[in-house]
């Protein structure tokens, strides 16, 4: 029997790292949808929302057949969610505001097919190291920060200020790997 075929909805080149890394194969097809904080939304129900969204815009997309990968992630600092920088100034007060502080990466995944959705969430704390207005305008300069969530990427130049992660490094990155295989698995699929 052939296995059902994968859709990743995201043209993250880091998510599609990861699924490489773990043997998938899987075709992109875009998936946009309105990521807005609803009122009073709460981080956690945020980014599970998008990406289970995110999965169902794709199964449209894809007509419905086969298996579709969404998946969102957010930092957040004092309960606040840190998108990506809108420009540079802001940018670089995010990574200011991070500077000497632990904060949160929420990291969703969710796998659609007809007729079933299921999603899991991946909490992991991040703490950095004091970083200077220096360190911080390099960083900036470098390229790396514009399209991150919460202007940095722990896998890049970033990974200089991070004094402690714990939780998933995969999850900080943008796809918590353990997750995502018990998606996978749970959805008929083989995994490396």
């Amino acid at each position: 029997m052939t296995p059902p075929r994968l859709y990743l909805a995201s043209t993250s080149p880091r998510r599609r790292e990861l699924l490489e890394q773990i043997g998938m194969r899987y075709t992109v097809i875009q998936a946009g949808i309105d990521e807005t904080p609803l009122p009073g939304e709460a981080p956690r129900a945020y980014v599970e929302r998008l990406a289970r969204a995110k999965a169902q815009a794709g199964l449209s997309a894809c007509g419905g057949d086969g298996i579709v990968l969404g998946a969102d992630t957010s930092v957040v600092l004092d309960g606040e969610i840190l998108g990506k920088p809108l420009d540079r100034a802001d940018g670089l007060r995010m990574l200011e505001r991070l500077s000497a502080r632990e904060h949160e990466v929420l990291s969703a995944v969710a796998l659609a097919s007809a007729g079933r959705i299921d999603a899991r969430v991946q909490c992991s704390r991040v703490r950095f190291r004091a970083t200077t207005a220096a360190e911080r305008e390099a960083y900036w300069a470098s390229g790396e920060a514009g399209d991150k969530a919460g202007g940095y990427a722990v896998q890049g130049q970033a990974a200089v200020f991070i004094e402690h992660l714990d939780g998933s490094f995969s999850g900080v990155m943008g796809l918590p790997l353990f997750e995502t295989c018990e998606l996978l698995q749970a959805f008929g699929l083989e995994v490396l």
